[in-house]
Order: C-alpha cells, then sequence, then structure tokens
C-alpha cells in the first residue's frame, strides 16, 4: 500500500468511524431506549415496552407536534421569502460585492446561536433597540415588549436559520444556465412568465434543499422558544428535553426522537426524489 491508499484509506476509514461512534450508535441507543420501561430509580429498565410510544400519542405531545410544525413551517415560509431575492442578487452581483455578502452570510457560523440569541433579547424586550426606534419614531407613545410572543419566536427562528436558507439557494442560482432565461425573454415571456416558468423550476433543488435545513432544525431548535418565548411556545426539542431532563421518562424523550428522526429522513427522501427528477429533465433537456 502506498502512500497516497494510505491517506485514501485513513480518510474515509476515520470519517466512517466517527459516523459510526458519533452518529450511528447514539441512533441506535435512541431507537433501543424507546422500547424500552421507564423506571423511576434507574431511568430505564431492561424490559420491552411500548410505554414511550404509548405516552407520545397523548393529545398534549400531539398538540406540541401540531404547534412545531407551524412554527417550523411559518419559519421556513419566511426564510424562503426572505432569501431568494437576496440569493438572487448575491448570485449576480460582481466577485467583490459577491466575497463581502457571502463573509457577512458565514460570519453567524463563527458564533454560536445560543449568544447570537442572547442578543436578541437585548432587541425585543421592553428597553431594547427596536422599543426605542418605535418609540423615537412615534409609532407608539410608551416602549413595548416583543419578548415571551410568537413574534419573538419566529424572528429567532428565522435570524438563526436565515444561512442555512440563503446558501443552497445561492448555489442552484447561480448554476443556473442563464442562456435559458435570455431564451425566454427573447420569445416574448415578461418578467413574471420568465420567473415561474424558467427560473423558479431550474433552482427548485436549491429551494428544497434550503426548506429541508430549515425545517428540521426548527422542529428542535428549543432553546429560542425557552428564551425569546418564555416556554409559552414549545417545540418537540422542548418535549424531549423535558422528558430526560424533567420528567426522567427516557424512552418517551427517545421515541419522540424516533419519530423526528423518522420525519427528517422522509423529507431526505422526498429531497432525493426532486434531485432525482430535476437530473433527468437536465439530462434530457438537448
Amino acid at each position: 500500500m502506498n502512500t497516497h491508499d494510505r491517506f485514501r484509506f485513513l480518510s474515509i476509514g476515520g470519517g466512517m468511524v466517527w459516523l459510526a461512534v458519533f452518529g450511528l450508535l447514539p441512533g441506535l441507543l435512541m431507537l433501543g431506549t424507546s422500547f424500552l420501561a421507564r423506571h423511576e430509580a434507574e431511568l430505564i429498565e431492561v424490559r420491552f415496552s411500548l410505554e414511550g410510544y404509548r405516552t407520545i400519542i397523548d393529545p398534549i405531545f400531539l398538540k406540541i407536534l401540531g404547534n412545531s410544525l407551524y412554527l417550523a413551517v411559518g419559519t421556513t415560509l419566511i426564510c424562503l421569502l426572505a432569501a431568494y431575492p437576496f440569493a438572487y442578487a448575491l448570485a449576480r452581483m460582481g466577485n467583490r460585492c459577491k466575497r463581502v455578502l457571502l463573509m457577512l452570510v458565514m460570519i453567524p457560523f463563527w458564533t454560536n446561536s445560543l449568544v447570537r440569541t442572547y442578543a436578541l433579547v437585548f432587541m425585543l424586550k421592553t428597553k431594547g433597540v427596536i422599543s426605542a426606534l418605535l418609540v423615537w419614531l412615534g409609532v407608539t407613545p410608551r416602549p413595548v415588549s416583543f419578548m415571551y410572543t410568537e413574534a419573538a419566536v419566529f424572528i429567532g427562528l428565522t435570524y438563526t436559520l436565515l444561512p442555512f436558507m440563503i446558501l443552497p439557494l445561492y448555489t442552484a442560482i447561480e448554476k443556473m444556465d442563464g442562456k435559458l432565461v435570455e431564451a425566454a425573454r427573447d420569445l416574448g415571456a415578461g418578467s413574471w412568465r420568465t420567473f415561474f416558468h424558467v427560473t423558479l423550476p431550474l433552482t427548485m433543488p436549491g429551494i428544497v434543499a434550503g426548506c429541508m435545513m430549515v425545517f428540521l432544525p426548527a422542529l428542535g431548535m428549543f432553546f429560542v422558544p425557552d428564551m425569546l418565548g418564555g416556554g409559552k411556545h414549545l417545540l418537540v426539542g422542548n418535549f424531549i428535553k423535558n422528558q430526560f431532563l424533567v420528567a426522567r421518562d427516557w424512552p418517551a424523550g427517545a421515541a419522540a426522537g424516533v419519530v423526528l428522526t423518522l420525519l427528517m429522513l422522509a423529507l431526505m427522501y422526498m429531497q432525493g426524489i426532486s434531485r432525482g427528477r430535476a437530473g433527468k429533465k437536465r439530462g434530457a433537456r438537448p
């Protein structure tokens, strides 16, 4: 085995070992725990039981799941509507401006999302920046607080997850063949018709990837509703955290984690289908 083969073996093998130990093994432990019984003293009892799954069929969990889907879908739509025009303009800019704006998009990745959420508290509280600005503009006669509201949760989730929507959209738009847009315009299509019949279908893989990268984390990002929503708007992530740390019902927490994982796999499967169809269309194009 020469040096190149050893390097390739170590690189691929190391990555596979890392994924097996820190990805696959915890997933299998979670799956196994979801089929065990709860024990008051030792947390779990090694006995097959569906008690955890019966717990999450409870109307309380279904209500939390419905609220989670509402917040996650709302956040995904807000991110998509905000990110698409920005990503489109970014892809059409000169290289100098593009590098600066891409760096600004990626700067949030350099800081912890928990720290950035604390920064939002200073923006949304009664004596925060937004309240002071509204009073200064005369919109409201007295300071107002946006904390512990549904709007604050949406703002926090959107602020945290917006870069995950911008980057795949930017990649899809930049790879788009501009000649097809020019051809549509030359054939008499207006701006809106060109967008809906050419640009939007060609950038659909980026839209699907961005929606998945925003929707899935939004379901489990429990610290944002805790800090900005005051715990009044629970996500599935809050339910899982509470089951493990407060109620100490590990099988129920693991069962909710399994449901969340299955949802993630279903969305990844749908993304794979979308990419496959887009690839077939590109392959069929003369």
